[in-house]
């Protein structure tokens, strides 16, 4: 019989999407605060990997993929999405997102993000937000899933996820060596 126990702390992650570069950069800042401390920021880069956005947004996207110093237990995560949703709403006009941000979590074994839409491998958590597996990590790397959305399936993406995760396991070994 199994005996449940609490879950290991996760590396918390946000995707922001922003055709501004100002309210890209205003929304990491708001994250900062709300969430601490981010240790890895990528580089920001154009959006290129679908058309999913542009009616919304417009040409020109922009994207920043944050990891954030101070693991979490992953059932934060639907009050993080909720929080997100509202910073999107602060930063629409005329009912048009102008950021997206999109959380989520490394786990020693998968990136997991936050949605709200349901499909059939979201699992639902609460408040109207699903998990969505989006990559699982297997043979010292993440693999895609039939579903992976196509940025999060390129390579270099998985790479630079992997690059997180070794800092979460590094953090995981210091936080047991304190304890």
């Amino acid at each position: 019989m199994s005996k449940p126990s609490p879950a290991e702390p996760v590396k918390l992650i946000f995707s922001v999407l922003a055709r501004d570069v100002s309210s890209l950069n205003d929304a990491v800042e708001l994250l900062c605060r709300s969430y601490g401390v981010a240790d890895f920021i990528s580089e920001m880069k154009p959006f290129d990997y679908t058309d999913y956005y542009r009616d919304e947004m417009g040409d020109n996207i922009s994207r920043r993929f944050l990891g954030m110093e101070k693991l979490i237990p992953p059932e934060m995560l639907p009050d993080i999405k909720r929080a997100a949703n509202a910073i999107e709403d602060r930063f629409s006009c005329d009912s048009r997102r102008r950021v997206n941000i999109d959380p989520g979590y490394i786990s020693k074994t998968n990136l997991i993000l936050a949605t709200g839409k349901n499909f059939t491998h979201r699992i639902y958590l609460r408040d109207g937000i699903y998990a969505d597996l989006t990559l699982i990590y297997q043979g010292k790397r993440f693999r895609e899933l039939p579903w992976t959305y196509p940025d999060y399936a390129a390579e270099k993406q998985k790479q630079m996820m992997g690059k997180i995760r070794e800092k979460y396991l590094l953090q995981l070994r210091m936080a047991k060596s304190q304890a």
